[in-house]
């Protein structure tokens, strides 16, 4: 018997992604962004955040333009856009997009869909946001309701509501959420991701603790995930939502499916408030634990896609946490990071990854790795430089480590 498809309430159902929204640097749409990233294309610029810049050059992966979804077929107010901050509408476009995709519509399903959204440091951006345009919000605070809750009541959705902040890993600790509330009954189906934005305080404050790389010659090669000559990541934006059912509900209605959302592994370290743990013990169990959630062994995983930002720790660590983790199949399994050309979407990263992880299964073929010149001897995995590898992907794994010790990673698993 495999214990891992087994919960209190009895064996459990699939949970099958059926609906997709972005809006990344990348592109706005599965098809956009998967041909983005098998064509090797990063989205990395320069960037301009005004007087409290560190550097005369910043390098960021922002979003261009975030058009107005159509909020027509909804049952909020559709003049609601023009109320919401640029932070708002960057999560209101992706989870729009993903309820459209999956065809569900909130007046009629809405009470019973649910809305966990990956954020962190919510309150500090709105308030940084607020003051950047003249306000004085973090002086004279309202009792405005949080945003998950204006995002539930714009789209509709009467299921239950909750933001997850995990760090780096907020958007996977959204999936996790919303796949645990499908498997307890509380929802018929789930709108799950995460979001960030480029902001002036973020980027100042990545700057001064030294995780963002120092790189101010060509954007495009600042991010070196593995690379010898790696000195930290580039900040990206953006994000991407999931719509999560159930097998049988999703079947039953004639969905398209992209994958299953097949297991998830969390642990904690806590080591230290930004910088990865050198002992790759707690992040291997993360791996190990989605593994056994979803009931597939080490030498069955194809592709991981790495959490690797391109920190000179955080890599050196993870390879370690992989090898841990997968043992003598290490060497027969790729590895790359797609935060090379997306920059790194910190709440949102765990989300874009893992449609990452959907693009490997449905194209076979996994991302590469970009700048990877001189790949890290300590970083010794089956690496993919420069162009995408054409591959058999069945099952895919996506680690996010977040700072403070937030370990997480999802299996994504091919649905025939």
């Amino acid at each position: 018997m495999n214990l891992s498809s087994l919960s209190p309430l009895g064996p459990r159902e699939a949970t099958l992604i059926t609906g997709v929204g972005a809006l990344t640097p990348l592109g706005n749409s599965f098809e956009e962004i998967s041909t983005n990233l098998l064509a090797s294309r990063s989205a990395v610029d320069v960037v301009d955040i005004g007087e409290m810049s560190r550097v005369a050059v910043q390098f960021g992966a922002p979003v261009r333009e975030i058009a107005m979804p159509d909020l027509s077929l909804l049952p909020g107010d559709p003049a609601a856009w023009e109320k919401l901050d640029r932070l708002a509408r960057i999560f209101l476009v992706p989870m729009a997009a993903a309820l459209a995709d999956s065809g569900l519509t909130a007046r009629e399903h809405g009470p019973r869909i649910g809305l966990v959204m990956g954020l962190g440091a919510e309150q500090l951006k709105i308030y940084e946001n607020d003051f950047l345009r003249g306000g004085r919000y973090v002086f004279e605070q309202h009792r405005d309701p949080a945003m998950v809750h204006t995002m539930s009541r714009i789209l509709g959705l009467g299921g239950p509501a909750v933001t997850a902040a995990a760090a780096c890993a907020s958007a996977g600790f959204a999936l996790a959420l919303g796949r645990k509330w499908l498997q307890a009954g509380w929802v018929d189906a789930c709108v799950v991701g995460g979001c960030d934005m480029l902001s002036p305080t973020g980027l100042a404050a990545f700057y001064n603790l030294r995780a963002l790389s120092r790189r101010n010659d060509d954007p495009a090669k600042a991010s070196r995930p593995f690379d010898r000559d790696r000195d930290g990541f580039v900040m990206g934006e953006g994000g991407v939502f999931f719509v999560l059912e159930n097998r049988g509900t999703a079947l039953k209605r004639g969905a398209r499916v992209y994958g299953e959302l097949a297991g998830v592994g969390m642990s904690s370290d806590a080591s230290h408030m930004v910088i990865p743990s050198v002992d790759p013990t707690f992040a291997a169990k993360a791996i190990t634990l989605a593994l056994a959630d979803a009931g597939i062994a080490p030498d069955e995983v194809d592709y991981v896609n790495a959490h690797a930002a391109g920190t000179p720790v955080g890599d050196i660590a993870e390879a370690g946490a992989i090898r841990m983790a997968l043992g003598s199949a290490t060497d027969g399994v790729p590895v790359s990071s797609t935060k090379s050309m997306s920059g790194h979407l910190v709440s949102g990263a765990a989300a874009f990854e893992a449609l990452a992880c959907l693009t490997a299964i449905h194209h076979q073929a996994v991302p590469p790795t970009l700048n990877l010149d001189n790949p890290d001897e300590k970083c010794p995995l089956n690496h993919v430089p420069h162009t995408a590898r054409e591959h058999r992907v069945r099952v895919a794994a996506s680690n996010s480590f977040g700072f403070g010790g937030a370990n997480l990673c999802l299996v994504i698993r091919q649905v025939a």
